[in-house]
Parts: C-alpha cells; structure tokens; sequence
C-alpha cells in the first residue's frame, strides 16, 4: 500500500468497499486506476505505475471530496500493455487486444449508472489502446474520457523521477543500494529501438535515466505537482479530441 494523507475519507471514498444503494442515490463521476506489472530496474517494484497511479487517482479524490465533490476511486486496473519488458522477469502485460477489449467493456457498463467515468493512466505504454477504447466509448455517446502523468524535464522509467516518487510515497519498495544508471539517451532517441527491439536490448537493467541524485523531498515536490494538475483537470472536465483531458497550462506538468 502506498502511504498518502488518506484515512477515513479514502475508505469512505473507495468504489470498492461502497455498497449499492450508497452509490444509486447519487451517480457519481468514478475515475479508474490503471497501472502495469512490469520490471522497473532492481531497484523498483514491477507494481510501480499502478502504485503511482492508485496514490495520485485517490489523493485527488480525497481533495475533491474536501470541497463537497464526492469523486469514488473504482479498484484499479493493475495489469496493462507491457510487451516491451516482456524480456525481464516478472513482467506481466495482457497485450492492447485484451486491455482494449477490457477499457470498452468496463465503460459501457459503468456508464449505466455513473454520471461518467475517467480513466486515470499510468502506464506510457497503455496509452494508444487507453485513446482508442475511448474514443470507442465516446462515438458511443458514453461520458468517458483519460488523463495521465508525466513530469516536465523527467526521465522515462525507472529513473530519478518514478524513483524519487516512491521514496516519497512508499519508501520501504526502494532499495537503493541496487540502483543504477540505465540508458539516459534522450528517450525521442530511444523510443524506435525500444519499439524494434524491447526494453533489455536498449538497457540490460531495465532502466531508462538515472536513479542517482532521487529523494524523497523531491518525491514529495512532484507528487504535489501531479496531483494539483490532476484536480484542475477533474474541476475543468474540458476533453480534447483524444478524449483527454486538457492540461491546465498554469500546473507545469507535461503529459
């Protein structure tokens, strides 16, 4: 579990422990955690993205909730499209079929009873089958739409940035006495061996930049970032035409 400033208004908050005529009698906005198990270099845990994911998603809920938006927080979607880090053991990916096929279906069904539903992602590699499961949705006439998190000027995986996250959020799943340095090419430059290739061939320990120089300071002065972005984002709900929601320029975080 990662730690936050959640307590009771998490639990209350969680789709999950709700119980049906709660939730009828008022047909919320839910949004939808979605993550990967896939390596993160030795130093992480494979549940990073979906740890990252499920903190930020529930944090901003409990914000929401603070000024009278109650916003549940569905349990979250842990698996996703990882086969570029299928070459690490542990790695877990269900391919873009099945987490289309998953995303479409989820939607349609929730959208039956919620006000809308917005799937907040945490995985770089879920985001093209994220936009067309919603754009599927959306030519449906279903209020669905996505958002995710990226750190202006962060590096792609593993490195200082997720790593400075999780010693700020859960610092007992880092060991830094295994951290390295991977692969720190700009990742533009990175990204059409990744593709041809996977992952390994490009870093042999599964990390894209450099955990050195990480903190749990910085961890904190990110997360804080990312979960101010994601609440303007909820309080605006203007979507583009990918179905996303539009960044709030004023919150300096990138996608």
């Amino acid at each position: 579990m990662v730690a936050s400033s959640a307590g009771e208004p998490s639990r209350r908050l969680g789709l999950g422990g709700a119980r049906w005529p709660a939730v009828g009698e008022d047909p919320p906005l839910v949004l939808v955690p979605i993550g990967s198990v896939e390596q993160h270099g030795p130093h992480l845990p494979l549940a990073t993205d979906s740890m990252l994911a499920c903190a930020a998603t529930r944090e901003v809920a409990i914000r929401l909730d603070a000024a009278g938006v109650r916003v549940p927080v569905a349990p979250a979607l842990a698996y996703g499209a990882s086969g570029e880090h299928e070459d690490f053991p542990g790695t877990v990916s269900i391919g873009h079929e099945a987490l289309w096929l998953l995303l479409v279906e989820l939607g349609r069904s929730a959208c039956r009873w919620a006000q809308g539903l917005v799937f907040v992602n945490g995985h770089g590699g879920n985001v093209p089958t994220v936009v067309s499961a919603v754009t599927t949705l959306r030519d449906e006439g279903r209020p669905v739409a996505w958002t995710g998190f990226g750190v202006l000027g962060g590096d792609a995986h593993a490195g200082r940035t997720e790593t400075s996250l999780l010693r700020h959020l859960a610092p007992w799943t880092v060991r830094m006495d295994l951290a390295e340095p991977g692969a720190t090419e700009p990742i533009d430059e990175l990204m059409p061996r990744l593709r041809s290739v996977g992952v390994r061939t490009v870093s042999p320990n599964g990390i894209l930049g450099d955990p050195a120089g990480s903190s749990a300071e910085e961890g904190r002065r990110l997360f804080e970032v990312l979960v101010n972005r994601l609440h303007l984002e909820l309080t605006d709900l203007d979507v583009g035409s990918d179905g996303r929601l539009k960044r709030p320029e004023r919150s300096g975080v990138g996608s």
